[in-house]
């Protein structure tokens, strides 16, 4: 698929081993912009998936809403991210505060030959160029934190008791959540931006999830084979398993 940025896109959203998926996805392109976003309803949450919907569909609200192109993208992502917030918490607002839904998210903006990208939880973006991250984002959670500080390795950190727990999500309370908006990053042809869940990143390690983009496949195979071997890597207890990408072409 192509549009006038020239670029190619797909995104695929698989169930694994649950009894519902509860992840969320969406490519979106208006007026030489486009916007990937992916989220994950929080596991354990009642209405997760409800979570993830009001997640997506108020971050594409802000996108299709806002005058394009973007004068601030990194002041765009945080307005939206406030927003979809809110969203999420007012669904929950009848509900104890323990079961109120939840949802993590992470969201990359292209334009102008650059990416912008901002994230809550542990859904990432990735930047990918041959088949090699140039960078990602770096989830919020405490074994993020461990890896970062070289206390535990990438492969200790999928086997680690809190994997799964995040630090700072969208919904639960009132106050604005934290999130991290990352700075502009030039794209050069071929470029690859990646937005996924936790239950695509944590079956691989940073040097192999940009595998199946090496050689030169559709996007739309190579997302096919990340979330379907994922899903095999993690059986019979595999996650959600959601991935968004589009390659830079012009």
């Amino acid at each position: 698929m192509g549009d006038r940025l020239r670029s190619e896109h797909a995104h695929l959203s698989l169930i694994g081993d649950r009894a519902e998926n509860q992840d969320r996805s969406a490519i979106l392109f208006a007026d030489g912009v486009s916007c990937l976003i992916v989220a994950d309803g929080m596991g354990g949450h009642a209405g997760g998936a409800l979570a993830a919907t009001a997640t997506v569909n108020s971050l594409s609200d802000s996108f299709l809403q806002e005058r394009l192109p973007l004068m601030d993208p990194l002041g765009f992502l945080h307005r939206a991210i406030g927003r979809a917030h809110a969203a999420v918490v007012e669904i929950g607002r009848v509900v104890p505060i323990a079961e109120r839904p939840r949802s993590t998210c992470a969201v990359c903006l292209v334009q102008d030959g650059a990416a912008y990208w901002a994230h809550v939880g542990d859904s990432r973006v990735y930047h990918l160029r041959d088949g090699q991250v140039l960078a990602r984002t770096r989830d919020h959670s405490h074994v993020e934190d461990l890896v970062r500080k070289g206390k535990i390795t990438t492969v200790e950190a999928r086997r680690h008791p809190l994997r799964n727990f995040v630090e700072f999500c969208l919904g639960g309370t009132q106050e604005i959540t934290e999130m991290t908006i990352g700075r502009r990053r030039p794209l050069e042809q071929g470029d690859i931006l990646l937005a996924c869940t936790d239950g695509v990143w944590t079956s691989f390690n940073d040097d192999d999830i940009g595998h199946p983009f090496r050689s030169g496949a559709p996007v739309a195979d190579a997302i096919k084979w990340l979330c379907h071997s994922a899903v095999t890597t993690a059986a019979p207890y595999s996650d959600n398993t959601t991935a968004a990408a589009m390659q830079w072409l012009d």
